[in-house]
C-alpha cells in the first residue's frame, strides 16, 4: 500500500505531494497530519509499504506538532519518500530532521525532495507555485522514484542539513479575526494545534499558534488576516532571498 501523509495547513505541500503520490502510486491512503482529532498512534504500515511523507518548512525546520504526529506512527520498516515543501527562500534542516523523525518512527528513507510551493504567509513569494514547469519536474521526479522502488535499491540517499537543527523563534505574524467574521467556527475546527478558542472566535492562544496560516486560507469570509505592518516588514527583509527563483531538488543516492 502507498500512503501519502501530509501536513499542509494551507494547501502548498499538499499539491506537491499529490504530484509526485499520484505518479508513484494508483491506490494510496492518505493520512492528514492537520487533523488534530486524529490517533496517529493507531497507525501501523509494514515493510511492504511506501509512505510519502510531506511536511512545509517553518524556518528551516519541520513543524514541531507534524514532528510530533509523525513520530507516533509505526513505520515498522515502510519505505518512505520524504518531502518538504518551502515559499522560495530556504529549507535549511528541514529534511535532515524529517529523516530522524522518519528513521525514529521505523521508517527507511529511500528518497528525498525539496520543493517550491507558494509562500504561506507572504503569498507574492513564488506567487502560483508548483506551476505547470514544477508539476512537469516533480512528474520526473515520481519516475526516477517510482524505478528506484522497483529495482529494489533501499539505500539511504545523502540529505543536506546540519545537527544540532537551526534554532527557530516565533514569527509573530499570528492572524486575528477582523469585523467580517460570522463566527462560523470553521477556524477553530480546523486548526491544527487547536490555538482558536472554539467559544469566542477572536481569542487566540498565542503561545500555541504556529503561524500556519491554515485560518486565513478557509475562512470563506476572509475575515482573519495577519497585520499589514508585520506583512510589509516580512515581505521587506525576505525579499532579497525570496524573489530569485528557486528550483526543485531530488535526492536519490
Amino acid at each position: 500500500m502507498f500512503y501519502n501523509i501530509c501536513f499542509s495547513p494551507t494547501g502548498g505541500t499538499q499539491k506537491v505531494a499529490d504530484i509526485l503520490a499520484n505518479e508513484c502510486a494508483g491506490d494510496k491512503k492518505v493520512i492528514d497530519l492537520t487533523d488534530r482529532t486524529r490517533n496517529f498512534g493507531g497507525i501501523s504500515l509494514s515493510g511492504d509499504d511506501v509512505a510519502l511523507i510531506a511536511v512545509p518548512s517553518y524556518s528551516g525546520r519541520v513543524p514541531a506538532i507534524a514532528v510530533k504526529r509523525i513520530a507516533s506512527i509505526n513505520g515498522n520498516g515502510a519505505k518512505a519518500v520524504l518531502v518538504c515543501v518551502y515559499g522560495n527562500r530556504a529549507y535549511e534542516d528541514t529534511l535532515t530532521e524529517l529523516r530522524d523523525t522518519a528513521t525514529k518512527a521505523g521508517f527507511r528513507v529511500i528518497a528525498s525532495v525539496a520543493a517550491v510551493a507558494e509562500h504561506s504567509i507572504l503569498r507574492n513569494f513564488a506567487q502560483g507555485r508548483p506551476d505547470e514547469a514544477d508539476r512537469k519536474q516533480l512528474i520526473e521526479f515520481a519516475e526516477q522514484i517510482r524505478g528506484k522502488l522497483l529495482s529494489g535499491n533501499t539505500t539511504e540517499p545523502n540529505i543536506p542539513g546540519n545537527r544540532p537543527y537551526r534554532k527557530i523563534s516565533a514569527t509573530g505574524m499570528i492572524p486575528k479575526a477582523t469585523r467580517a467574521c460570522t463566527n462560523c467556527g470553521l477556524c477553530a475546527r480546523k486548526c491544527p494545534v487547536g490555538a482558536i478558542d472554539g467559544n469566542d472566535f477572536h481569542h487566540i492562544d498565542r503561545e500555541a499558534c504556529i503561524s500556519c496560516m491554515r485560518c486565513v486560507a478557509i475562512c470563506p469570509q476572509k475575515a482573519r488576516k495577519v497585520s499589514p505592518l508585520m506583512l510589509f516588514l516580512g515581505k521587506m527583509m525576505l525579499n532579497k532571498a525570496c524573489s530569485k527563483r528557486k528550483e526543485n531538488e531530488l535526492y536519490l543516492y
